[in-house]
């Protein structure tokens, strides 16, 4: 039994741990400031108005605040949520879907249902984990490919404010990686809000953002947007955040039942989806930073930083307006560096994933390029072609010959 399943069930008798409030309100930060550009893009890329990545983000901070504060305080262990960032990369890649945004919706609402199914469902969550890991990753370095390449190829377009955010995360990395693309996206931020507030139509849409609404979104069921968008962003989810996230947790012997995280996340997800939220899952980057022992010495008390970092994703849920405002009056290649800079380790994690095991290098390569390449064939996006011909691959290649016995 691992020492975490030892712990009281009245964990409030622990005490407050000021250790574990930091290191919850640190991760919040970390996980919002790191990749609030991608969400951003991800939804604007498929057909969002600001009005509805406003509404987006205020429904996801509370659904990824609620939910960690009811599991870590349920099962008084530091189960982190978190949006799920590789899921919006592949919507910065998938683009625009037959039927617009109210069909991305769609299919958020879908990928919700099956993470619930999942949870009721264990054979869907083994089918999951079943796909080879090389392809998971394969799948996950194409989608990333491209957003990663944005911050160099901004230094040809907006030389200035480029040059400046490459230089912070470069600089800040070298003395404290973590706050590397934090301080990156601060930079990036103050930049598009002296860009956005230069002019009084731009002063004026920050001054109106200051208090963010909640849009509801009618959502359209279509096949293209259920193939392209809600399968592949279901198994990104697993495979990239969920799986992961649990694997973080056990690393230090916490081991928290899997069918009620996927049945709140999942329908979390599904419910917020109808305001153009996306869709949440376990933390697996900032899940340490409340599992490890710099949250607290004592196990039993840093389900207290998961609970804290939740109640920090509700507070920036209300700074959803002026953060959607700044970033899409920018220049979309400024955004897409930000994100970038935000993906370059899970592109580099992702990468190594693929072609570590000889044996599924090809596969895992055939993956990735089909992803990368942006083939889009009967309305549906390259991610699951990618991950259809790289399993072709990997089925042709998955038994080697029958050696032939000496003569």
């Amino acid at each position: 039994m691992s020492s975490s399943d030892t712990v009281p069930a009245t964990g409030l008798s622990t005490g407050l741990s000021l250790r574990a409030v930091g290191a919850g309100l640190l991760a919040a930060l970390v996980g919002y400031a790191s990749s609030v550009a991608v969400v951003i893009h991800g939804l604007t890329a498929v057909g969002a108005s600001t009005e509805q990545v406003v509404s987006g983000l205020v429904l996801v901070g509370l659904a990824m605040g609620l939910t960690a504060m009811g599991l870590s305080l349920h099962r008084r262990k530091p189960i982190s949520i978190a949006w799920t960032t590789p899921g919006m990369a592949l919507l910065a890649a998938t683009g625009a879907v037959e039927g617009g945004f109210p069909a991305a919706v769609g299919a958020f609402v879908v990928t919700g249902v099956l993470i619930v199914l999942a949870g009721l469902w264990s054979p869907l969550g083994r089918w999951i984990a079943a796909i080879p890991k090389p392809l998971a990753n394969g799948m996950l370095a194409g989608i990333l490919l491209k957003l990663c390449l944005a911050p160099f190829l901004a230094v040809s377009q907006v030389p200035g404010m480029a040059l400046l955010v490459l230089a912070t995360w470069a600089v800040v990395g070298r003395v404290a990686r973590l706050y590397a693309v934090p301080a990156a996206v601060a930079v990036a931020l103050g930049a598009m809000a002296l860009d956005s507030s230069g002019g009084s139509t731009g002063g004026a849409a920050l001054s109106g953002a200051l208090w963010p609404g909640v849009t509801f979104v009618q959502p359209v069921f279509t096949w293209e947007a259920m193939v392209g968008i809600a399968l592949p962003l279901f198994v990104v989810t697993m495979a990239s955040q969920n799986i992961p996230g649990l694997a973080v947790l056990a690393t230090y012997n916490y081991a928290p039942p899997t069918r009620p995280i996927f049945l709140a996340t999942g329908a979390a997800s599904a419910l917020t989806a109808l305001g153009g939220a996306p869709t949440v899952n376990l933390a697996a980057i900032t899940a340490a930073l409340c599992a490890s022992p710099d949250a607290d010495p004592n196990p039993a008390r840093r389900w207290q930083a998961a609970f804290v970092g939740g109640v920090g994703y509700i507070l920036f849920a209300g700074l959803a307006g002026v953060t959607a405002v700044m970033v899409t009056r920018s220049p979309p290649i400024l955004i897409e560096a930000v994100a970038g800079l935000a993906l370059v380790g899970a592109f580099g994690s992702a990468l190594m994933g693929a072609v570590q095991v000889e044996a599924n290098r090809t596969a895992a390569l055939v993956t990735m390029l089909v992803t990368a390449s942006g083939l889009s064939f009967a309305g549906v996006g390259s991610a699951f072609w990618g991950l259809l011909l790289g399993g072709a691959v990997h089925l042709l290649h998955w038994r080697s010959p029958v050696s032939q016995p000496a003569k």
